[in-house]
């Protein structure tokens, strides 16, 4: 019998909240949240009722400004922006690297509102944390080269990005555009992270640095943030079609721009025979439960080995674990260990859900479909946000599991017969952010992999978004705009000389690094 699981002792919202108004009173109140513009935290816009995906619970929503108090927040950052970009250097240095101190002070409560706001297991939202502060010192150590005679944009950096890396992409980007000289925007996603960006940015703000986070609907607040003629870049990390809204914009504007899109990452399969290696690697590609833009949800198989494939594949995938974040049989226990808990909301886990039963009835064979009496969570607890891992085999051409990317915890296995198949099938989505091949022999893979759309190719490992010096950007629909990544992140949010081609994928040229 099943051990009866409870709450980790200190780890409920309640707890979670009355720390953060303990930390920044100036943000928080006693049922919401405030915006940051113009220096200040403003009691604004209407506050929307928000529920956590791990079961359901209330927990704080975004404060959704309207059209106008945008327009006046972005107005607020340009002046903020033209006084920052004359801040000398090693004072924008001190107050970054002031901000990082106190976000690793606070880390713990950083990552507690990860685990609530957007379902991440202790041990990613640690990670999430902990990828931000030190892939910031990173730059802090190294900004005078990489800045060099560049100087910051002409108006601040407009940051609208999706829900599942609020400090690892959001927070990370914000500090290293502030720290080359720009004043930042963000906007909070629509669906979670809000109280988290908001106590990152009270931290922030304290030191000086110019930053100014505002909620709202995407339509609502796109004319403000942009296209105002006071922006100097946008930075978008999301879908394609919200992407290509976005893209459309700015490139009518001539608008500097970063902007991340979704694409297909594929795993190709073909001559291999290290099969030990990749039963270890499968649970890893299910972390966060898929639902990040560097996940690996199709596997493209050659069919001889499909059987041991099949032998290597689901062995590893039982063993992947699922359930409440924050589930203990004693108060007192560790954080349970998890690959991932619940999906974003319960109607993403519905929509997904909705699709893999199309699939089948369209002909897909379900070769693993996880159980719910295998997960931990709390007698009686909400479980309509959680989607337990699911295999199947050859998605028909009509279903959005055949060519989109599920982003939550669905593989899908499309066997084929000859390289050309091979690269067919994994150019499937035009253009993607990774893509592995599996194979024994390098000629093979040096002659495949350039051949394969993604930014960046593995040789039988998993490739990801990178920290530090790596690079990033995508091929095709999957980025637009300028490539980030070490010294090019940097580059994207600053002025070079007359003329300056930044390495990126524009409508009208492709420059790799």
């Amino acid at each position: 019998m099943a051990p009866i699981l409870t709450l980790k002792s200190g780890t409920s919202w309640s707890d979670a909240w009355q720390r953060c108004l303990a930390v920044a009173p100036e943000a928080f109140r006693d049922d919401r949240v405030l915006n940051l513009w113009d220096s200040s935290w403003q009691a604004d816009g209407q506050a929307l009722p928000a529920t956590s995906p791990i079961d359901g619970s209330p927990i704080a929503g975004p404060p959704r400004l309207d059209r106008g108090s945008a327009h006046r927040a972005v107005r607020a950052a340009l002046d903020r922006h033209r006084a920052w970009r004359q801040v000398p250097l090693p004072e924008r240095r001190a107050r970054v690297a002031a901000t990082l101190d106190a976000l690793t002070e606070h880390r713990e409560l950083l990552a507690l509102l990860l685990v609530w706001e957007i379902g991440k297991p202790w041990r990613l939202a640690q990670a999430d944390v902990d990828r931000a502060i030190d892939g910031v010192r990173w730059y802090v150590d190294g900004i005078e080269r990489m800045i060099g005679d560049r100087s910051p944009l002409d108006g601040p950096v407009s940051n609208i990005a999706s829900w599942n890396y609020p400090m690892s992409v959001l927070v990370h980007a914000l500090l290293v555009q502030a720290l080359a000289g720009n004043a930042v925007i963000a906007k909070t996603p629509t669906d979670g992270g809000v109280a988290c960006l908001t106590l990152a940015c009270a931290l922030a703000a304290r030191e000086g640095i110019p930053v100014t986070l505002v909620s709202g609907s995407g339509g609502e607040l796109s004319e403000a943030l942009v296209r105002a003629p006071e922006i100097g870049c946008v930075s978008f990390v999301g879908g394609r079609d919200t992407g290509a809204a976005v893209a459309t914009a700015v490139a009518d504007l001539g608008k500097r721009h970063i902007l991340e899109q979704e694409g297909l990452n594929t795993w190709g399969i073909w001559n291999h025979t290290d099969w030990e290696s990749l039963t270890a690697v499968v649970p890893k590609l299910f972390d966060y439960g898929k639902q990040r833009c560097t996940a690996y949800p199709r596997f493209v198989v050659q069919r001889s080995l499909f059987d041991e494939f099949l032998a290597a594949y689901l062995p590893a995938v039982r063993r992947v674990r699922v359930g409440h974040p924050l589930a203990v049989e004693n108060p007192e226990d560790p954080y349970p260990e998890l690959d991932f808990g619940p999906l974003i909301n319960a109607a993403k886990a519905k929509e997904l859900t909705d699709q893999v039963a199309e699939a089948i009835d369209r002909g897909a064979i379900p070769l693993h479909r996880g159980r719910a009496a295998d997960a931990r969570f709390l007698p009686g607890q909400d479980t309509s946000a959680y989607v337990h891992p699911v295999t199947l085999l050859n998605p028909p051409p009509p279903s959005p599991l055949h060519h989109a990317e599920p982003f939550g915890p669905v593989d899908t296995i499309i066997l084929v017969d000859t390289e050309a198949e091979l690269l067919a099938a994994m150019n499937a989505s035009n253009g993607a952010l990774v893509a592995t091949l599996s194979t024994d022999d390098q000629e093979t893979y040096d002659r495949l992999a350039p051949q394969i759309r993604a930014f960046k190719v593995g040789h039988g490992k998993p490739r990801s978004r990178g920290d530090r010096d790596e690079l990033f950007g995508g091929f095709g629909a999957s980025w637009r705009g300028a490539f980030v990544g070490g010294e090019l992140l940097v580059r994207a949010v600053t002025q070079g000389p007359p003329g300056e081609r930044l390495p990126g994928n524009f409508p009208e040229y492709q420059l790799m690094p």
